[in-house]
């Protein structure tokens, strides 16, 4: 994996209490950084997202907004 430096400005007590957490968990604030970065996932466009793929193709490709607004009209009798 390609590497490279990253400056980030923090409060010195910041610095130093997870300095502390590192050193008595065995770890380092570079693994630690990492494995918090990996946590926030991938930005992505929705079109890939599972529920988008699920609802696909669920209604007719020519439906319009006013046959939806229709529909919600006699649904809810308005």
């Amino acid at each position: 994996m390609n590497q490279t430096k990253l400056t980030v400005r923090v409060p010195r007590d910041l610095l130093d209490n997870v300095k502390q957490y590192a050193s008595n968990n065995n770890t380092t604030l570079t693994d630690l950084i990492q494995a918090y970065l990996r946590r926030i996932p991938f930005q992505s466009s929705m079109d890939d997202a599972p529920i988008v793929r699920r609802l696909s193709g669920s209604l007719p490709a020519d439906l319009s907004k006013a046959d939806y607004q229709k529909h919600l009209d006699e649904k809810y009798d308005r």
